[in-house]
């Protein structure tokens, strides 16, 4: 995999477990917050310990996505995936 497909693969896999992981801990409001009025709100959203798992999460999947992509368990020229043409 070269390094563009790299990254673009990250910034995938990243925003995808940000959703997984995003209300890991949030406690939300009882009452209705005074200014909004909106009650879905978490009391202490703590985004950049949300960023550092999220980051961190992606990191673990995105090696395992590299170890897989570079094997050749996942072949197309070889193997049960291969073209018999």
């Amino acid at each position: 995999m070269g390094w563009f497909t790299g990254i673009i693969l990250f910034v995938l896999i990243w925003w995808t477990a940000l959703f997984a992981v995003l209300p890991l801990g949030q406690q939300v409001r009882p009452e209705a917050d005074e200014v909004s009025g909106v009650r879905g709100l978490p009391s202490r959203p703590r985004i950049g310990r949300i960023v550092l798992i999220t980051t961190l999460v992606s990191a673990l999947l995105w090696i395992g996505c590299d170890l897989l992509i570079s094997s050749s368990y996942l072949s197309f020229r070889h193997g049960i995936l291969a073209f018999g043409g």
